[in-house]
Order: C-alpha cells, then sequence, then structure tokens
C-alpha cells in the first residue's frame, strides 16, 4: 500500500510501460517515448529517380590504339600527349630490319615483274612469227600476271607502314584518323616488338576525339525492361556535383554479367567543352513511373526474417506491425504493392523502439512462468 500511494521512480516507469496485444502496442497517454516517434501519411507514388553505377570511357568509334606491326627500334617520337592529328599524321619513326626485309620483298618482286613483263613480250613476238608454241606464250603471260599480282600485294603491305618503294628500314606509326593523342606509352630508343603486346597491354599511341564519349552502365535486372533504344538517360559525377549531363542508349547487352549480375548499357555523350574525363566514374539516372503503388520513407521499414514489417498509427498512441510487400527501394524511398492504403500513417522516425518493445514484450510473454497456487498441508 505504501508503494501503491509514494511518487517514486519506480511507479512512474511500472504505469509508462506500453501494454502489448497481439502485434499493437499501446501506450499511455503521456508516455515519454511518443515525442520520439513520427509518423508520416502513405501517399501515392510518383515517378521515382533510379540511380545506376556507370562509367566513362572513350568512344570507341572514334579511337585508334596503335601497335607495332614490325620489331624494332624507336628513333623519332614525333607527337606528343594533347596533340590534335589528322589522319595520316605520322606519329613515330622506328629502325626496323624486319620492315626492310618487307621492302626488300617489295624490291624483289618489283624487279622479278620487270623480267617477267619483258619476257612475256618476247614470246608474243616469238608467237606472232610462228617460232614459239602457243603453250610457251601463254606460260610466260602467266607468269607475268603472277608476278604484277605479287607486285600489288608487297606494295599494299608496305605502303600501310611507310614507303611502297626503296629499302630504308624506316618504319612509320601513323594515325589513321583525326583526333588527339591522348596516350603515349613509348620512348627513345626503345626495343619493340609485336609479341610484348597482348589484349590488356598499352598501346604505343591512344588517338581518340575527346568530344565523343561513351558512358558503359551496369542496370540491374529488374530495371533493364524499363531500358529502351534511344532512351536519354542524366549523368552525374562525384567530381562535377553541379552540372548535369545527357546521354542516348545505343547498345544493351543480351547476357548478364555473371559476376555483377547486372545487363551492360552502353550510352553515347558529348563532351564539347572536354569537361569529361576518360575512367570518370559517374551514375546514370532514369524516372520510373509508380503511378499504381504506395510510396512510403525507406526509414519506415524494417526486415523480420525475410518479411518486410511497418508500424502503423492505428489510433493516438496505439501501433501496430504490418507486413507489407514491396517491389522498390532505394535509400530515401520505398515503393509498396500491398499492405497498405493511402492516408494510413506509418512511422518514419525511430521505428526500432517499437520493434525492440514489441520484441521485448513477445520474448517476456513466451518466458513468464506458470503461476501455480500453493498447497498448504
Amino acid at each position: 500500500m505504501l508503494i501503491a500511494c509514494s511518487d517514486s521512480p519506480l511507479h512512474l516507469e511500472i504505469t509508462q510501460q506500453p501494454i502489448v496485444q497481439n502485434n499493437q502496442l499501446r501506450f499511455p497517454a503521456g508516455n515519454p517515448q511518443l515525442s520520439l516517434l513520427s509518423t508520416v501519411a502513405v501517399k501515392q507514388a510518383e515517378n521515382i529517380s533510379i540511380d545506376l553505377p556507370a562509367r566513362i570511357v572513350w568512344d570507341e568509334q572514334k579511337t585508334q590504339r596503335v601497335f607495332p606491326a614490325f620489331s624494332g627500334r624507336v628513333k623519332q617520337i614525333l607527337v606528343d600527349v594533347g596533340q590534335s592529328v589528322s589522319e595520316g599524321t605520322l606519329l613515330a619513326q622506328i629502325a626496323s630490319p624486319e620492315f626492310g626485309a618487307a621492302q626488300a620483298d617489295t624490291a624483289r618482286a618489283m624487279a622479278d615483274a620487270l623480267l617477267a613483263g619483258k619476257n612475256f613480250v618476247r614470246q608474243k613476238e616469238l608467237f606472232n612469227a610462228g617460232i614459239t608454241s602457243q603453250k610457251e606464250f601463254e606460260q610466260s603471260e602467266a607468269d607475268s600476271l603472277r608476278a604484277k599480282a605479287e607486285v600489288d600485294r608487297a606494295q599494299a603491305r608496305t605502303a600501310l607502314y611507310g614507303s611502297g618503294a626503296g629499302v630504308n628500314q624506316q618504319l612509320g606509326i601513323r594515325s589513321s584518323l583525326r583526333g588527339m593523342v591522348v596516350e603515349r606509352n613509348l620512348n627513345p630508343d626503345q626495343e619493340i616488338r609485336p609479341d610484348q603486346f597482348g589484349p590488356n597491354s598499352p598501346a604505343l599511341f591512344v588517338v581518340t576525339d575527346p568530344r565523343f564519349l561513351w558512358v558503359l552502365i551496369d542496370v540491374r535486372e529488374t530495371d533493364i525492361q524499363y531500358i529502351k533504344m534511344g532512351m536519354k538517360m542524366d549523368i552525374k559525377t562525384p567530381s562535377l556535383p553541379n552540372q548535369l549531363f545527357e546521354a542516348t542508349i545505343r547498345v544493351i547487352a543480351d547476357t548478364i554479367d555473371p559476376m555483377t549480375r547486372t545487363i551492360k548499357v552502353r550510352a553515347s555523350i558529348e563532351n564539347p567543352q572536354r569537361i569529361l574525363k576518360n575512367e570518370m566514374l559517374a551514375t546514370a539516372s532514369f524516372l520510373r513511373s509508380f503511378k499504381d503503388n504506395l510510396n512510403i520513407p525507406a526509414s519506415s521499414v524494417f526486415l523480420k526474417g525475410s518479411d518486410h514489417i511497418v508500424f502503423v498509427e492505428i489510433e493516438p498512441g496505439v501501433f501496430q506491425s504490418q507486413k507489407v510487400s514491396l517491389i522498390f527501394e532505394n535509400k530515401k524511398d520505398v515503393i509498396v504493392e500491398a499492405g497498405l492504403s493511402i492516408g494510413e500513417k506509418v512511422v518514419s522516425q525511430n521505428g526500432l523502439l517499437l520493434a525492440k518493445e514489441l520484441l521485448n514484450a513477445q520474448e517476456n510473454a513466451q518466458q513468464a512462468p506458470m503461476k501455480v497456487p500453493a498447497i498448504k498441508p
């Protein structure tokens, strides 16, 4: 009786404990925990910005990676990084005995063709005079044609890398497109061989047009159905937080990356001011419509086993845990497919207090011993 009549802290703590009924928590009026709980009304979902990881790279359709075709030693480097070049610009000169051998083959083919041509003219005159047989005449004609074909082949090969005539062993490394040198990986007097360059090896030169770039985007399986060819996406980079760029979807892969479980999507982006750089990390965003669903804050949802749970305020001071079905979630918003109605109030802040209170009450109810009345002897 004395305890019941006193104003001790123990009495306050006991009277302020919430009452648990099934999945509901009932707080007495004036409970201090109520001031910590914030609720928001469930609302109709609208367009949500979907963010996807992306990476900016060179436009490979406007990029040339120059590799050596012959072994040799670098004698002269004629361009450097940042220099503009045109189609056919000489980038470097390499002294190459192998290329000299190719030039010698061209010169030998030209000499053989000259001899075969003279022989054909002579055989033709003899055949017209009735001195030689038709077989010998036709054989000389075929030899002349084969010799000319060999000259064309040898000249075409050497013309790709330097002069098509003469033997100077000077291998010319040239640009095949108009652009800018963005990478150089050779030094004067460096020995180079074609077998040094594998699939992942850096090229001698990389020439590209930095005004045009690609954006490589990793799209989740659940989002790929909303990505279409020609679709516009917003591109943001951490280094340029106040600038927004627009990219256009050009390629959508048909396979899933087994490591990341994402689909590779490629977009093109214009970079006239050359603000964006190769290998920049970025975020690609697009709007996804959820007009047939509901929206609540991400902080309202808790995971209980494999179920998503929210706390709904049934009436002032009364909260009920409720299972919901989600179709989308990010750091800020959660889109609910089932389990809630528009206008219901869900706890948006400090909902963990309710989860803890409900869990403790359920555990105490399971562990409470059954009271057995004492039997007097």
